[in-house]
């Protein structure tokens, strides 16, 4: 199966090393921890850039809804280089897109999706995306 995107086609990219603990018994990473690369390259843009405090914030963001497709295997000592992209800013909610990539490698081994709710975080009632976290966002907006 071909993937839908290529390199070209994201903004953001986080280089994240892989793991002798993320290979399985096949000799591949496992397929759980394509969901720990989605999880930190979106984290990792939405602390740095958009000022995210992860343990005070009084609105955090509550992933709703993943996904990933598989289409090459990755190994270690791998370095991944984790495609960030957003599909859709919503009032209170954020659709993301991920592909990962074998570092040089122009076609994704995996691609998936991503869909943050945010809330507050005393009550978990939806609230709109905080204002540094848009301007965060607004720049990787595909159209």
């Amino acid at each position: 199966m071909k993937a839908p995107f290529a390199r070209a086609d994201f903004r953001r990219f986080l280089a994240i090393p892989t793991r002798w603990l993320d290979n399985d018994s096949y000799g591949h990473v496992n397929n759980v921890v394509y969901y720990s690369y989605f999880d930190t390259v979106v984290n990792e843009h939405l602390i740095r850039d958009g000022g995210l405090d992860i343990l005070a914030s009084p609105v955090i963001g509550v992933v709703v809804e993943t996904g990933c497709t598989f289409y090459r295997p990755l190994t270690f000592p791998d370095i991944v280089d984790a495609g960030l992209r957003v599909r859709k800013l919503g009032r209170s909610s954020v659709t993301y897109e991920i592909a990962l990539f074998a570092q040089g490698d122009d076609h994704p081994s995996a691609t998936g999706h991503f869909v943050h709710v945010w809330v507050e975080r005393a009550t978990g009632r939806p609230t709109p995306v905080p204002p540094s976290i848009r301007g965060a966002l607004e720049p990787l907006m595909i159209t």
